[in-house]
């Protein structure tokens, strides 16, 4: 294989590796975590984007392969505690019921 062939198929591994670790990121029940998961795989993609020693991309993929197998285990078991989403997520937690002026909100896990 022909160097330039060989870094593109590097290049198409590092952005699959990039772009599965910010897929699994945003499996994280917890905003605090998504977040952080997101912002640190964002950060270290930047700050090793002009490597250009082929041992040393591979050994940043192997960590990056690494980080996501470790970061899929911990996903599953943040699914086992869920909480209420946070306003700044902006999504509702439960429906809105009643008639025109009276408003009560049903959570998932019973009433307020």
């Amino acid at each position: 294989m022909s160097v330039p062939a060989l870094q593109r198929d590097t290049a198409f591994q590092v952005r699959s590796l990039f772009r599965s670790l910010l897929r699994q990121s945003s499996q994280f029940s917890n905003y605090n975590f998504r977040e952080y998961a997101r912002r640190r795989t964002r950060d270290a993609f930047r700050e090793h984007q002009r490597e250009t020693e082929d041992r040393r991309i591979q050994e940043l993929i192997q960590d990056g392969l690494q980080n996501l197998r470790m970061m899929k285990r911990q996903t599953v078991i943040s699914q086992f505690y869920q909480m209420d989403r946070l306003v700044v997520e902006g999504q509702k937690t439960g429906k809105q019921t009643g008639k025109e002026g009276d408003i009560v909100r049903q959570k998932d896990t019973g009433w307020d």
